[in-house]
């Protein structure tokens, strides 16, 4: 806070702590605890709201437990999320080290620009661009059927493969640029001295680098897996029959039963059973809240 009050003085300080505060508060904490309250209340007509039913229970949650195809669709959720989120690491650390140590300084905001252009798309946009790309006759097996690399189109939009395309397009980036802050503050002289000692460049990266960028990859991680998971977008436009994710259940039960109280119920289990996958795999891997907070 002093912090703030010494570069933006005591008005613009008083106003930026305003802004944040209703963002949390009215934005963030109040629609969560209201979706909270209604979770543990039945569904019922709105001339029994408030009656002798509408009492606090478990039962939302326990819809859930009872129905193995709601716990399976979870599962595959969290299982290609993770997926997701391992392929966004593989092809985000190079180009970060790339960005961060081989670009010139001149030409890395024309990259970086050039990294950023998708964003300026919204992400139904984006999806529906994979939609045409990725259809049975689309422009993906037509290029491919032009360079003799496929006799027939390939049915991209089976599974999860057109999911996983489209998440990892969408939030490669968020994994992409928390890696490059932590490598662009690696001294290269330390690179450099394990080269002159011999290292070879897979060593270089496994020892030196690698745990200097673990509170960006431990960052990028938690993002990219978080947004991967509750999903809406991508999964409603590229997903078939046999890949449902677990937030179109979510959406089924709001919008199309219009039964907000199951709903929020699942929109919680969503949240909490990421949140321990999540810790448990920072337990694994000897992750810290801290590294993830620099």
């Amino acid at each position: 806070m002093s912090d703030l009050l010494r570069r933006y003085g005591t008005t613009m300080t008083t106003l930026i702590c305003l802004l944040t505060g209703f963002w949390l508060i009215i934005l963030v904490i109040l629609p969560n605890l209201y979706l909270f309250e209604n979770s543990f209340r039945p569904y019922l007509p709105v001339a029994e709201m408030g009656g002798p039913k509408d009492v606090y229970s478990f039962n939302n949650y326990m819809t859930f437990f009872e129905s193995p195809i709601h716990i399976s669709v979870f599962l595959w959720t969290v299982a290609y999320s993770a997926l997701v989120t391992a392929l966004c690491f593989f092809f985000a650390y190079p180009l970060a080290y790339f960005l961060s140590k081989k670009v010139s300084a001149r030409s890395l905001p024309t990259l970086f620009l050039v990294l950023t252009i998708p964003l300026w798309v919204s992400e139904i946009m984006r999806s529906f661009a994979w939609f045409i790309i990725l259809s049975l006759k689309g422009p993906l097996n037509f290029l491919l059927m032009s360079v003799d690399i496929i006799d027939k189109p390939i049915r991209w939009m089976t599974g999860f493969r057109s999911v996983m395309i489209g998440l990892i397009y969408t939030y490669v980036l968020f994994m992409l640029f928390p890696i490059y802050n932590a490598i662009q503050s690696l001294d290269t002289n330390q690179i450099e001295a394990a080269e002159d000692l011999g290292a070879p460049w897979w060593r270089i990266h496994w020892r030196v680098i690698l745990p200097h960028a673990k509170p960006g990859i431990a960052s990028g991680s938690v993002m990219v897996f978080m947004l991967s998971a509750g999903s809406i977008l991508v999964p409603s436009l590229l997903a078939s029959t046999n890949s449902r994710w677990f937030t179109e259940i979510i959406q089924q039960w709001i919008f199309e039963s219009l039964d907000w109280n199951t709903g929020s119920a699942y929109a919680f289990l969503l949240l909490i059973l990421c949140t321990v996958f999540v810790t448990v795999v920072m337990r694994v891997f000897r992750v810290k809240l801290s590294d993830i907070a620099k």
